[in-house]
């Protein structure tokens, strides 16, 4: 190609795509060793594998703790297995199959938390294989991760999926709260806080703490309005459907009552004398208060605090320890290899 009389001929194009070979600054990259150009890592992706190396060290350090605490208390533990393993198999049998129904009721309450309709099958499948990827990762992260891309997989956006997965926990915090307020009634006296001696250095603990919390609230008080208000659209959304309503609170109220009821069918197996809404609000308590701590399927903090409010509640520490590693067994050992080769199963067909 010729240039018109009188103007200059262009330059030939250059094998960088730019007429005069010089590239833009955009595209300048420093060399690496082996002619590979580095690759900048998303956002995001920085922000979850920062989010999940802190929540990892955190829970090494609860784990290593628990271990301490058990390697410290291993005669109370050794006995509490020797209890356990001559326990009633009648009444195990009852827990596992209680244990079993958790499942389903976590589905019920997954189905009940979005107004799209979700397969019923491969939901409960997922709660199931949820669980077992809950304990490989702290927090509740395993588990959430696994019904975030179902229900994308399903149809719903990632902000819709999370607002389910938010309205879900909310409820089944609020089911959770209502019924140790009920059982605290039926068994006044039972919820007694431990006595601790108040040091300076307690004080300012809690003083660093309110303060954090407090600057953390005005840090956040965009997005944490943004997101509240994404999930009362999606409850007043669900409260429009009666069914969808009654799924979301049956569910919430089912699963904290049947893990509940797990632990109460252990202390009948190994014949502990505390009464059922003894042992129902000793748990319901612990379960809560370990929450706070991001242990994988909070192991470690749920077994402390476990074996806490039932000393606390009257029994002896063999027999807690025994109800401790029979809730464990029931819920969280013998499903956790069946449970991983289910969630292999569903992606491998797709289903996350």
């Amino acid at each position: 190609m010729t240039a018109p009389p009188g103007m200059p001929s262009p330059s030939p194009p250059r094998g960088d795509g730019t007429a005069d070979g010089r590239r833009p600054a955009a595209y300048l990259r420093p060399a690496v060793p082996g002619g590979q150009q580095p690759t900048a890592v998303p956002g995001p992706a920085r922000r979850l594998r920062g989010r999940v190396s802190w929540h990892a060290g955190f829970s090494l350090v609860v784990l290593v703790c628990a271990a301490y605490l058990a390697h410290r208390h291993w005669p109370v533990v050794a006995a509490g297995a020797a209890r356990l393993a001559g326990a009633d198999r009648g009444w195990l049998l009852v827990a596992a199959a209680v244990a079993g129904a958790t499942w389903a009721s976590s589905a019920l309450a997954q189905q009940g938390a979005t107004i799209v309709p979700l397969p019923a099958g491969r939901l409960v499948a997922v709660q199931f294989a949820a669980a077992s990827a809950n304990h490989v990762l702290p927090s509740g992260l395993g588990a959430s991760a696994v019904n975030l891309r179902f229900l994308t997989r399903c149809g719903l956006s990632v902000p819709q999926a999370a607002t389910a997965l938010a309205v879900k926990a909310g409820a089944g915090g609020v089911g959770r709260s209502f019924l140790i307020a009920a059982l605290a009634l039926a068994c006044p006296g039972v919820l007694r806080i431990p006595r601790a001696q108040v040091t300076a250095w307690t004080v300012a603990a809690c003083a660093a703490a309110v303060v954090v919390a407090a600057v953390a609230a005005v840090l956040l008080a965009g997005p944490l309005r943004r997101a509240l208000r994404r999930v009362l659209l999606d409850v007043r959304a669900v409260h429009e459907r009666p069914a969808r309503a009654a799924a979301l609170w049956g569910g919430s109220l089912g699963s904290a009552a049947l893990h509940s009821a797990v632990v109460v069918a252990v202390t009948q197996a190994i014949g502990l004398p505390l009464s059922p809404a003894r042992v129902a609000l000793a748990f319901l308590v612990a379960s809560s208060a370990a929450v706070l701590l991001p242990t994988p399927g909070v192991i470690g903090s749920l077994d402390a605090a476990l074996v806490l409010a039932l000393t606390l509640a009257g029994a002896p520490g063999s027999a807690a320890a025994s109800t401790v590693l029979g809730y464990r067994l029931l819920t969280s050992w013998l499903p956790l290899v069946p449970g991983l080769v289910t969630l292999g199963v569903l992606v491998r067909r797709r289903v996350l």
